[in-house]
């Protein structure tokens, strides 16, 4: 599988791309500002075709481009239908003083094609599979992208309900900090320690080294040791 990711816009969220190899479909995930360019010059270093994006959430850091990428290849999107609004709205989930902040930045074309996830539902696209869990508390609609790696293994999308040694704020509209605490506990807490994090912001990491270090999962419920080992999402 080859998996790609670079940081973009003045908040350098992570946009990813994944396909099965060189030369082929590959999925967009999270192509945020500034993203059109780069992407272009790695669907030509890698001989890639766009089939489609998953976004992991609708903030417009992480979707911005993802109308513009729609038109120029002809693809759909996807994602979670209570973050729906912000395609249209991206300063709903900023409050006043973000949308003071961002002003004219907020402007974006929203993608002409949307899917609605359906969480435990998997999208299948440019041949790969992802498993979908809803983990509202960054956002309402805020979901992880979970696909088993040919080579063996597993990644999680994380978006911005997990970072390498953090968590997504939950203090902006639409977020909840019980709700966060609740998805991490029941969505990221039962996932094998093996499991590669791609996160919506910083650096890789894994499951087994947050357990173990990030203080955001520390007290929380204990996951069941038999659903890690036995069933690693």
């Amino acid at each position: 599988m080859l998996v790609l990711g670079f940081p973009v816009g003045p908040l350098q969220a992570n946009c990813y791309v994944l396909a099965p190899g060189r030369g082929g479909p590959c999925v967009v995930v999270d192509p945020g500002q500034d993203a059109l360019e780069p992407l272009a010059e790695q669907f030509a270093e890698n001989e890639l075709t766009p089939a489609g994006v998953l976004l992991t959430h609708g903030h417009f850091d992480h979707v911005f481009s993802a109308g513009e990428l729609g038109e120029r290849y002809g693809i759909a999107s996807w994602l979670h239908p209570a973050d729906r609004h912000m395609l249209t709205d991206p300063g709903a989930a900023l409050g006043p003083a973000g949308r003071q902040l961002f002003g004219d930045g907020l402007r974006m074309s929203a993608p002409a094609e949307v899917h609605e996830l359906v969480p435990g539902t998997p999208v299948e696209v440019a041949g790969l599979r992802f498993d979908v869990a809803h983990t509202p508390g960054h956002t309402g609609g805020s979901v992880l992208y979970g696909i088993e790696a040919e080579e063996g293994g597993r990644l999680l999308l994380s978006g911005d309900t997990l970072f390498a040694g953090a968590i997504g704020r939950t203090d902006l509209p639409g977020g909840d900090h019980d709700r966060m605490l609740a998805s991490l506990a029941e969505e990221i807490l039962p996932l094998a320690d093996d499991v590669v994090v791609l996160p919506g912001h910083g650096p890789t990491t894994t499951i087994g080294r947050e357990r173990a270090g990030n203080p955001f999962l520390q007290g929380l419920p204990a996951a069941d040791a038999v659903t890690r080992t036995e069933n690693p999402r």
